[in-house]
């Protein structure tokens, strides 16, 4: 019998990335075309539609190949009929993205939240494979997150189910969050917040420090450079990281304590870190969950990369066919 496939679509503000992946999980072909945000990102729909066109003809498919699409956006989604309710990268407002999708492709849509599309990536062949509880986390330039409970995702009463960058983390002299609270998780664990707290603790002594020269000469400093730096044994380096442990270690175990998770999948570029990260936040979990809840949770790193969103999402059309 021929082998049918999915489209995985996950839209950023920069780059849309795009895939062929066949039922199994496994990705037949992967690409990216530009985020066009030009007239309200009105073009975005066409852009995909295009996209997805041109690679069935240059692998001489045709459209009876896709089973259907699956597709994530930032920001809330309305899950009864697909819209984006508001996306302020994208020039969206209450966008019907699932209905023009369909109108454009003739395929079957169904629509997502990016964070939500990269747990279920995770979920199916990831980090969090075999697991049906659970928390993915993802550290970039914000905080997003993805909670799974016997294997759905928790979208809440309006669809904002998992904003787990949204943990108030510093109830006292907390930063501004892009959201308008102050003292949000993402304002300390994420790549933005990490560069920030480093800086931080710059100015707070004048204590000799690697990370202290590189700032010097360049004026400027990565999250990445700070874990680099940790390897070696910087002490300021490692005040930061004990502080952003501190506060992810805080939310993601009170977190756990309400769900009882299996996994507790730590993706996004930070994650990159790798052991950097995940043995301080380790510690850090284990120290403010509820005994049984850290006996049950294993934290982590994600495996699918910049794949966990289309794969979630080829994911997701499969399950709508099945329950159709």
């Amino acid at each position: 019998m021929d082998e049918k496939w999915l489209a995985g679509v996950d839209i950023g503000g920069t780059t849309i990335k795009m895939a062929f992946v066949n039922q199994l999980g496994d990705l037949i072909l992967s690409w990216e075309i530009d985020t066009d945000k030009r007239e309200l990102g009105r073009h975005i729909p066409s852009d995909i539609a295009r996209s997805l066109d041109q690679k069935l003809n240059q692998l001489n498919q045709t459209k009876r190949k896709l089973i259907g699409i699956g597709i994530g956006a930032p920001g809330p989604v309305n899950v009864e009929d697909g819209s984006i309710e508001v996306a302020v990268n994208l020039g969206w407002s209450n966008f019907p993205l699932q209905d023009l999708l369909q109108q454009k492709t003739s395929l079957p849509v169904v629509v997502e939240n990016d964070a939500n599309l990269a747990a279920i990536g995770e979920m199916w062949i990831g980090a969090g494979s075999g697991a049906e509880n659970l928390i993915c986390v993802t550290l970039g330039t914000g905080v997003g997150g993805g909670i799974i409970v016997n294997g759905e995702i928790v979208h809440g009463v309006n669809g904002a189910g998992g904003e787990i960058g949204h943990i108030t983390s510093l109830p006292q002299n907390g930063t501004l969050c892009n959201c308008g609270k102050t003292g949000c998780l993402e304002t300390v664990a994420s790549a933005t917040g990490i560069v920030r707290l480093a800086v931080a603790e710059l100015a707070a002594s004048d204590e000799p420090s690697k990370l202290r020269d590189y700032y010097k000469i360049h004026q400027t400093i990565t999250s990445k450079l700070v874990f680099d730096l940790a390897n070696e044994g910087d002490e300021t380096v490692k005040r930061v990281i004990q502080q952003v442990a501190y506060h992810l270690g805080l939310a993601l175990a009170n977190l756990a304590n309400g769900l009882n998770p299996q996994k507790i999948v730590i993706g996004g570029g930070v994650s990159k870190a790798g052991d950097s990260l995940l043995v301080p936040l380790k510690e850090q979990f284990r120290k403010f969950a509820f005994p049984r809840v850290a006996q049950g949770a294993e934290l982590v790193i994600a495996t699918l990369g910049n794949h966990a969103g289309v794969i979630g999402g080829a994911w997701l059309a499969n399950e709508r066919r099945m329950n159709l």
